[in-house]
């Protein structure tokens, strides 16, 4: 391979079955532009290296020695068994030797605490649904091994993320520092693979995306290898974390590891800075600096974005696409979906259509700049990307794509005769037609995600959602009546929100699925962020902000007080465990003070709201 002008990693730890975007993104626009740019996926590789044999060997070795609770001592008791199996594990779970589900279904694996489940595996999965009845299983049994690891080895391990609470609650760099100093088995592992792969790519440039507050320790933990080893190559780092927590950068010490951070859409940001990098031309973009011991920030707001036309096709070159592990957290097929596969990640525009929910980034370039471009050349890309990756599985991962643009999608796959298998997010907008949905379901459609958010009526237009209870309801059945799955965001604690219509909430939530209207579902906890219309004019939604203290390294959520006084977060786990029951089909008939463990106010929705609404539609 020639030297790359630019190697693009993400860093441990995120999502295990397939690519995050951001790097082939970037990868396909900055080639284009004539740079040689490599990729590399280190926290795949990470995981890879310490879930094999050798690798569980070591963890074992390291943790032989620690006090550890009684499912750790299981495991530790177990570890030939565990060593043992690893491997082959993870081969099934890569799709590299579905026969290994036999062993798995005949109880092959050893169990922990993960295998306490109180649910009928055979009324699930029945006779038939072996390979998903195994990888349910595995899940399970790579899952224990996490939680040992976890315990016993890096209590600040999680497969999906690592030390997310250190990146939540960035407020002061000097925490970051102090937990940088830590080093165990898995941070030798990572610095080993980086090495290899610097060795291999010899790039000029190192670029760190950051897309998650649980990939930025290890993202410095990188930059501070690479600063000791390759002090010659110079660091830039950008991704979502940094768009959304770094844009009022004030801390000189983060450049003596990075010495470049991108804010925003990185192709312009990164296009500029090789420009300036390797032809010695000096404009830069969107990007701060060191300048004799302060941060500054080279905006060049004259200096447009790319269109979302112009920003070309992925490209996943360089990435072991065979090598992802997909797993099945749950037995919910909907819910699923995230884990499970190996999605071709696009998106179809940039930013929102809608872009005025006031719980949501709506200030920022990824949410409030919109672009979009033709059917024609989104199936030009799908084209590109199935004829490089050979799989026509596609996440279209935008913040919420318009029906508009979905039609003209579908009819334009129709048209092209190609086979594909798609989800993604949408609002629930009552264009969504019974006729619509058929043909996006025919186009491959298999799923879609979208906000109900507090599913009240009275917070949904103090939000500026746009929504109502009875729409959504009128949109999901007629998703449900094309065979598309459902999977519903759900919040809790909005500003001004009372207890009473948390439970009214809760039992919407209950009849939509008890009617399969929603198949899956999460409820998030509000928080505000600086950058929303609730953190920046909180006065209007009825509470009070709590200021960041000055010099804070990371801004973005921040603290407020609720002027109605309703202790929003005791209800969290009564919601979260009335959840999942509904999501496997089980609780419908209990009576929602069941799923508390102290006195909740009775519901005023009536037991049969949804189905009138649907009486109605008919």
């Amino acid at each position: 391979m020639l030297q790359a002008d630019l190697l693009l990693i993400t860093p441990p730890f995120i999502q295990l079955n397939t690519p995050y975007p951001a790097t082939a993104c970037l990868k396909g626009f900055l080639q284009e532009q004539g740079f040689e740019v490599a990729q590399f996926d280190l926290s795949l590789a990470c995981i890879l290296e310490m879930l094999t044999a050798d690798g569980l060997r070591k963890m074992f070795d390291f943790a032989k020695n620690i006090n550890c609770s009684a499912n750790a001592k299981k495991i530790i008791q177990f570890r030939d068994e565990y060593i043992r199996h690893i491997d082959a594990v993870i081969a099934f779970l890569q799709g590299k030797d579905n026969t290994y589900a036999y062993a798995i279904n005949n109880g092959a694996l050893p169990e922990a605490k993960r295998f306490n489940i109180q649910q009928d595996l055979e009324w699930h999965f029945g006779a038939d649904g072996i390979q998903d009845k195994a990888r349910f299983l595995a899940t399970l049994f790579i899952e224990d091994i996490g939680d040992f690891i976890t315990e016993c080895v890096d209590n600040r391990f999680g497969f999906s993320r690592y030390a997310e609470q250190i990146g939540l609650n960035a407020i002061s760099f000097q925490s970051i520092i102090d937990e940088l100093k830590t080093d165990t088995p898995i941070t030798k592992i990572m610095c080993d693979l980086l090495d290899n792969s610097i060795k291999q790519h010899q790039p000029k440039v190192i670029g760190f995306t950051i897309p998650f507050p649980g990939n930025l320790l290890m993202a410095l933990k990188s930059a501070e290898f690479i600063k000791k080893n390759y002090p010659h190559i110079p660091i830039v780092m950008g991704g979502g974390f940094v768009n959304t927590e770094l844009r009022q950068l004030n801390e000189p010490k983060l450049f003596e590891l990075i010495v470049y951070v991108c804010l925003d859409d990185g192709e312009l940001p990164l296009l500029k800075l090789l420009n300036h990098l390797i032809k010695g031309e000096e404009a830069l973009a969107r990007t701060f600096k060191l300048e004799q011991n302060s941060v500054i920030y080279i905006n060049n707001a004259e200096e447009n974005d790319f269109a979302h036309k112009d920003c070309g096709t992925p490209d996943y070159e360089g990435l072991p696409l065979a090598d992802y592990i997909s797993v099945s957290e749950t037995t919910n097929p909907m819910h699923n979906l995230w884990s499970n596969g190996r999605w071709n990640k696009m998106a179809l525009a940039h930013g929102c259509y809608w872009h005025r929910c006031s719980f949501c980034d709506v200030s920022l370039d990824y949410i409030k700049r919109y672009s979009t471009t033709s059917s024609s050349d989104l199936c030009n890309r799908i084209e590109a990307i199935i004829k490089q990756t050979g799989q026509r599985g596609f996440h279209f991962v935008d913040e919420a794509a318009s029906p508009a643009l979905l039609r003209k999608l579908a009819e334009e796959i129709i048209h092209r005769k190609l086979s594909l298998t798609w989800w993604t997010n949408i609002r629930f907008e009552s264009a969504f037609t019974t006729e619509l949905c058929e043909l996006l379901a025919a186009s491959g459609c298999v799923a879609v995600s979208g906000g109900l958010e507090v599913a009240s009526d009275r917070l949904l237009q103090k939000m500026e959602k746009g929504v109502s209870i009875e729409q959504v309801t009128m949109v999901t059945a007629a998703f449900q009546q094309s065979g598309i799955m459902i999977h519903a965001y759900l919040m809790y604690g909005f500003p001004t929100q009372t207890a009473q219509e948390t439970i009214d909430s809760l039992e919407i939530v209950r009849q939509l699925f008890e009617h399969k209207l929603i198949q899956s579902a999460f409820w998030h906890r509000f928080a505000m962020t600086v950058h929303s219309p609730v953190g920046i004019n909180p006065e209007k939604y009825g509470v009070e902000r709590i200021s960041h203290p000055e010099n804070a390294f990371a801004e973005n959520g921040c603290q407020h007080i609720d002027k109605t006084g309703c202790n929003h977060e005791k209800y969290g786990l009564g919601l979260t465990k009335a959840l999942y029951n509904f999501m496997h089909d089980n609780g419908f008939d209990y009576h929602l003070q069941d799923w508390f463990d102290f006195k909740i106010p009775p519901t005023t929705m009536a037991p049969n709201y949804i189905k009138k609404i649907l009486k109605k539609k008919k």
